[in-house]
Formats: structure tokens, C-alpha cells, sequence
């Protein structure tokens, strides 16, 4: 089965996050500078194989749009045209980046590690995947 990648994506930095063959488990894959991100995707599918890009869509707590709303917007449009033969979902990042520091705490992360942001967009994205897989089960 293919893999299913996670996006967190954000204006200078962008959370990856990769599922296992079986899509039942998320795992970190990389942060990566938001300029770089296209490229370092399509390195990516050169060596594995995947089925489903999902990325985080940023609405408030009223389902609306944000700020940060018009650039994913952009980026999915984007995705859509290099990536034409995978699957791309929406799906919602409400309190993601909230979620992934209170994780760094419950992990025992250092403060010096915290204070590291794209050690919160990794998290992150693989929070968002690891939702994903729970809730968007396959039979």
C-alpha cells in the first residue's frame, strides 16, 4: 500500500510527516524551508511510493478562514498542478501547533528544543497524519 504524506505548511518553514505502508502509523519525516518544499516532495516520490498528499487547512474556531488560509490555498493549487496523479485533502489543523508543544512538554523535550520551530512543524504535521489515519479508516 502506499504511503500517505502530511503537510504542515507554513511561510518560511513546512512540517512532513509520513505514513507507514500500512497507514496505521505516522512518523516525522522532515522540516523543510517553504521555498524548498516542491523540490524536496519530488525527490521524495522518486524513492517511495505515495498515494495521498493531506495538509493541514488553517480555520478558526468558527470554521472561517484565516490569514494563513489564502497561502495554503495557493500552495494546494500549486501541489495540484506539479502533483497531478495524487490525491489531495484538506484537512483541519485547528490547534495543531498548540497540540504539538503540549506534546513536546509530555515528551520531556528540553526547553532549548522546544525553542527549535521546526521541531513544532514536525510534530505537527505528524499529529495532523496521525488524526487522519485514525479517523479516516479504510476498509
Amino acid at each position: 500500500m502506499p504511503r500517505i504524506l502530511s503537510i504542515d505548511y507554513g511561510l518560511k518553514r513546512t512540517g512532513l510527516a509520513v505514513s507507514d505502508e500500512n497507514q496505521k502509523i505516522a512518523f516525522p519525516l522532515k522540516t523543510v524551508a517553504t521555498s524548498e518544499i516542491i523540490p524536496f516532495i519530488q525527490q521524495y516520490l522518486k524513492s517511495e511510493k505515495v498515494s495521498t498528499i493531506i495538509i493541514g487547512y488553517p480555520v478558526d474556531i468558527f470554521n472561517r478562514a484565516t490569514d494563513a488560509t489564502p497561502f495554503v490555498e495557493k500552495f494546494i493549487k500549486e501541489l495540484s498542478l506539479k502533483f497531478p496523479a495524487l490525491e489531495i485533502q484538506k484537512v483541519d489543523e485547528r490547534f495543531s501547533s498548540k497540540n504539538a508543544v503540549k506534546a513536546m512538554l509530555d515528551m520531556g523535550m528540553k526547553k532549548k528544543e522546544r525553542r527549535i520551530k521546526g521541531n513544532t512543524d514536525l510534530i505537527a504535521s505528524t499529529m495532523i497524519l496521525q488524526n487522519y489515519l485514525q479517523y479516516n479508516i479504510k476498509i
